[in-house]
């Protein structure tokens, strides 16, 4: 009987300690931490971004990246672009406003296939 008053308990506890953080499914475990560890860290306390912190995937030179995008809470604020396991291969934007990932020029040679996560 008491068995049974613990159910509830732990059901609770387990649908409350989770974040739900609406992440687009089927993407690698490492960008997963990835985005958890980017929710927590970045964020805007004294105004609304006009842009959101973000993870978007692209096809880039034959390979799925993921790019996560700052927001514009800070004025220097970047994207840092990683492969599906994680590895850094550059950043974009930021107050040098760079453009290019291993010297080919991102956005005219990258396919946009989703938004993996809004902030």
């Amino acid at each position: 009987m008491n068995r049974l008053l613990l159910l509830p308990l732990f059901a609770l506890i387990a649908l409350t300690s989770c974040e739900n953080l609406d992440i687009a499914p089927e993407v690698p475990n490492c960008v997963e931490k990835k985005i958890k560890y980017f929710n927590k860290h970045t964020f805007c306390e004294d105004r609304e971004p006009s842009v959101k912190a973000s993870v978007e995937e692209y096809k880039f030179q034959n390979k799925t990246v993921y790019v996560l995008i700052e927001g514009n809470c800070n004025p220097d604020s970047g994207a840092e672009v990683i492969d599906s396991n994680c590895n850094k291969l550059g950043f974009l934007g930021g107050f040098a406003n760079i453009q290019e990932v291993d010297g080919v020029a991102f956005y005219p040679n990258a396919t946009f296939i989703r938004k993996v996560w809004e902030k």
